[in-house]
């Protein structure tokens, strides 16, 4: 039910919804709930669009690791020196995704991840482009649903 809701009871559009929905799947880790998922954007977004939200996932696996260990630590931030490539303004234009997108994309995974120097940037930078608070509630919402699909999934297969 909850599922329903989030990914189709939202004012997002259908590639913000399925681009966070993908890039959340793949960060709560699940083959089952990664494969479902993908599927389902692959049928509602451009190829183009299902590789960046898979890339949103792979660069936040790296920075939300980084930035939370750097943040928990207390120590000075240097510069990370990560390859993000990805986040350009061409490879996201190439792929028909709004930079917007993509930081909303991140924003959800760093929810998951737990990153709260990463939760910041990625609202900042939805903000910088234009959309709500709503919004982000919106993409929070989606990475919750999802990694409690994944959680449970996760469990179920356990437990056979």
């Amino acid at each position: 039910m909850n599922l329903g809701r989030v990914l189709l009871d939202t004012p997002l559009t259908e590639a913000r919804v399925w681009g966070a929905a993908l890039a959340c799947a793949i960060a709560a880790r699940n083959a089952t709930v990664i494969r479902v998922f993908a599927a389902e954007a692959a049928a509602r977004l451009a190829p183009p669009a299902v590789e960046q939200a898979k890339a949103a996932a792979s660069i936040m696996a790296m920075n939300n690791v980084h930035y939370r260990a750097t943040h928990l630590l207390g120590g000075a931030r240097r510069p990370a020196r990560l390859r993000m490539r990805a986040i350009t303004t061409p490879a996201l234009a190439a792929a028909g995704v709004t930079k917007a997108d993509f930081e909303l994309w991140c924003l959800a995974v760093s929810a998951i991840a737990g990153c709260e120097v990463c939760l910041h940037n990625h609202d900042q930078g939805v903000r910088r482009a234009g959309l709500t608070a709503q919004d982000v509630h919106e993409a929070l919402r989606i990475a919750a649903v999802v990694h409690a699909a994944a959680v449970t999934r996760d469990a179920v297969e356990a437990l056979g």
